[in-house]
C-alpha cells in the first residue's frame, strides 16, 4: 500500500512539473484523466496477472469510457507515466513502458498484425511521444528519445534520438542526452525539411545567377547592336564620300 501511495504521489508531482496548467495535487488527483486511468490499470493488471481476463477487460473498459484512455490490462507500466490530455491514447497488451515516460493525446502504442507473443513496443525511461504519433510493432524506443507529433515509427530507435516523419526517421543529437524537462514536442529537427530548405537556397542562388547572366547577355546584345549600327553608319558615310569624290 505504501508503495502504491508513493507511486501515486510521484505521478502527481510529474503532472505538476510537466503541465503548466496544473495548480495543485488535489486538482490533478480529481480532474486529470490519466491519474484515474492509471488507478484503474493497477486493478486491471492485477486481475490480468491472476488470469481473471474477463474482469480485467471489464474494468479497463470502464476506465476507457470514463477517461478516453485505453490501456490493455496486460500492459506493463513503470512509475511516473504522464499522459497529457489523454484523449485517444491506446496502449496495447504487450507494451512495456519505463519510468517517467510522457505521452500526448492520440498516441498509439500498437501492433502491426495478428502475430502472437510480444507484439507491441517497449518504451525505455524518459521517452516522450508527441500528439498523434503511432509506434507500431515489437521493438524498443531507447532512453531519453523523442517522437515527433504525427510520426509513424516502425523500427527500433536508439537512445537519445529524435524521430520525425512518416515513416519515422531518426535524427541523432550528437549523443547528447535529451533533458527530461524538455517537453517541447513542436520544435524538433526535421532532416527532410532541412534538405528542402537547402534546395530552396540553391534554387534561389541559381535563379540569381541566371538573371545575372540574362542581364549580361542583354547588355552584350545591346552593345553589339550599337556596334552594328555604328558600322552601318560608317559604311554609309564612306559610300557618301566616295560618291562626292566621283562627282568632283
Amino acid at each position: 500500500m505504501f508503495r502504491v501511495l508513493k507511486d501515486i504521489n510521484h505521478n502527481l508531482n510529474r503532472s505538476l512539473e510537466n503541465d503548466p496548467a496544473a495548480h495543485s495535487k488535489l486538482e490533478v488527483l480529481l480532474l486529470y484523466p490519466h491519474i484515474k486511468a492509471l488507478a484503474f490499470h493497477r486493478v486491471s493488471h492485477f486481475l490480468y496477472r491472476h488470469h481473471l481476463f474477463f474482469l480485467a477487460r471489464f474494468n479497463s473498459n470502464i476506465a476507457r469510457f470514463w477517461t478516453g484512455i485505453e490501456i490493455h490490462p496486460g500492459a506493463t507500466i513503470g512509475k511516473g507515466l504522464f499522459i497529457d490530455h489523454g484523449s485517444g491514447v491506446i496502449i496495447g497488451e504487450t507494451t512495456i513502458i519505463g519510468d517517467n515516460v510522457t505521452l500526448y493525446q492520440g498516441v498509439t502504442l500498437g501492433g502491426t498484425g495478428k502475430e502472437t507473443g510480444k507484439r507491441h513496443p517497449t518504451l525505455k525511461d524518459n521517452v516522450m511521444v508527441s500528439a498523434g504519433a503511432k509506434i507500431l510493432g515489437s521493438f524498443t524506443i531507447g532512453e531519453n528519445s523523442k517522437i515527433g507529433a504525427g510520426s509513424v515509427v516502425l523500427e527500433e530507435v536508439p537512445p537519445n534520438c529524435t524521430v520525425v516523419g512518416v515513416p519515422g526517421r531518426v535524427v541523432k543529437k550528437e549523443n547528447q542526452k535529451v533533458p527530461r524537462v524538455d517537453m517541447d514536442q513542436v520544435h524538433l529537427p526535421d532532416p527532410t525539411l532541412d534538405d528542402i530548405h537547402y534546395l530552396q537556397r540553391e534554387n534561389e542562388q541559381l535563379r540569381s545567377e541566371l538573371q545575372k547572366m540574362n542581364y549580361e547577355l542583354k547588355d552584350m546584345q545591346e552593345r553589339e547592336a550599337k556596334c552594328r549600327r555604328a558600322r552601318e553608319l560608317a559604311e554609309q558615310n564612306m559610300k557618301k564620300e566616295q560618291r562626292e569624290d566621283e562627282d568632283l
